[in-house]
């Protein structure tokens, strides 16, 4: 069952590429957060009530619900709707995650060890990587904090990667995941004012 959770999850990245709409962004966050949640409650080998508790609040309440909810909000703020207007066109960024994909593979394998799941590794690799590839490709700062907020799910997987045996490695990335979380949106995209959602338009 794990690994359909970890296909979907990859299949959620190669989305993003093609994806138009940033309410296609938004939906595509929040199921993130979800198939994040199913992995994880799968994968831990020791789940107590607390850890339990700690990973619903993180991938259910923060990112599946929470996250959206504000990017919905920060949306109707900035007044822009659309993608590509000032993105890469999805064709590219297409081939582009087909590359990222195939290096992360490349990568994960060459760091094939008892310690880490090749997995985890090749995804949370591909994750990163899509994060990137948002922020360097899109001109839209909220696009970059879309990018963000993927490269905090890396994060995440990285921490499954490498501590599925210790919830607390687990629990620590995900702390780390929630401030990064709390910063970007708190002190970044909450403070984006009505149509001045372009880089092209910044002041020094």
């Amino acid at each position: 069952m794990v690994n359909y959770l970890i296909v979907l999850f990859a299949v959620t990245l190669v989305y993003f590429a093609s994806a138009e709409r940033l309410v296609n962004y938004v939906r595509l966050t929040g199921m993130q957060g979800v198939l994040l949640c199913g992995i994880a409650l799968f994968e831990l080998r020791e789940v107590n009530t607390a850890n339990l508790i700690f990973i619903m609040a993180e991938t259910i309440v923060f990112k599946a619900f929470l996250i959206p909810y504000l990017l919905n909000r920060i949306i109707k703020a900035s007044g822009v709707t659309k993608v590509h207007r000032q993105a890469m066109p999805g064709f590219y960024l297409l081939i582009l995650s087909t590359i990222a994909l195939l290096l992360s593979v490349i990568l994960a394998q060459s760091l094939v060890n008892p310690f880490v799941n090749t997995i985890y590794m090749t995804v949370a690799l591909f994750t990163l990587f899509t994060g990137l590839l948002m922020i360097v490709t899109h001109k839209l700062i909220i696009s970059h904090l879309i990018g963000f907020l993927i490269i905090e799910n890396a994060v995440f997987i990285f921490s499954l990667a490498v501590g599925n045996e210790m919830p607390m490695l687990i629990n620590v990335g995900i702390l780390l995941d929630i401030f990064v979380g709390v910063l970007i949106l708190g002190f970044f995209g909450l403070r984006l004012k009505p149509h001045t959602n372009e880089l092209t338009m910044l002041k020094d």
